[in-house]
């Protein structure tokens, strides 16, 4: 069972690259935001993937906040929204080659941890973004918590929602690490569900709305899970 499900892992991880590979190609001949959002139409497609979504996507948007549990969540968000989406990722992965390509390409946006320069370059380039009509788009844990326990919020999304009264619209994603995890070499097809939350302004008269929307996000998790065993 374990060699078939690590057969199964370097098949869809194929998949996963030769489709960033596609959209690095096509980038510059088609519209935007279409490349990478056919590069996760194939990922999703080819790994056999469907998607159960509950609430709806709020087109006055502009912030996207995401739980992080797989690789799969970003292509899996650009299949779900029709919007452009501008990905906030540590600097790190933007200096990866091949893959880092794939970030800079689109104009993703680069953020170095615990650097006041790479925050105010943060809050730039969100501007940059937003006035573009591009939704920025991030895991506030900062990284992949694959154990069904959120991580703490990182400021820095709330930092770009107060600065700007950013319109923010959470987005929990149920036990995606259960289909697709990298570190346990693993992949099975399935069904994954996605539910929007309502989305509200900023209020930096706040301090805890981001500590405050963890709370909200991880218990929308847990009920899920509670109410649907077969995310178990």
């Amino acid at each position: 069972m374990k060699i078939f499900a690590r057969i199964s892992w370097l098949f869809a991880t194929i998949i996963i690259f030769a489709s960033l590979a596609f959209m690095i190609i096509i980038y510059y001949f088609v519209p935007k935001p279409y490349a990478p959002k056919i590069s996760a139409w194939i990922i999703r497609l080819t790994t056999f993937y469907t998607v159960d979504i509950q609430g709806k996507e709020d087109p006055q948007a502009q912030m996207f906040l995401l739980n992080h549990q797989s690789d799969l969540d970003i292509g899996i968000m650009e299949t779900i929204s029709t919007r452009d989406l501008a990905w906030v990722a540590k600097k790190e992965l933007f200096d990866i080659p091949f893959f880092g390509l794939a970030l800079k390409l689109p104009k993703d946006i680069a953020v170095e941890r615990e650097s006041k320069t790479s925050l105010i370059k943060l809050l730039k380039d969100a501007k940059d973004r937003i006035d573009k009509n591009r939704v920025i788009t991030m895991f506030p844990e900062g990284t992949r918590s694959t154990k069904g326990r959120m991580l703490p919020f990182k400021s820095g999304a709330k930092m770009v929602a107060d600065k700007y009264k950013l319109c923010v619209q959470p987005i929990v994603f149920i036990q995606t690490s259960k289909y697709y995890n990298v570190k346990e070499f693993y992949y099975k097809p399935g069904s994954i569900k996605v539910l929007f939350l309502e989305s509200f302004i900023a209020d930096k008269k706040d301090p805890n709305w981001l500590d405050d929307l963890r709370v909200k996000m991880q218990k929308v998790y847990d009920d899920e899970l509670a109410n649907n065993p077969r995310h178990r």
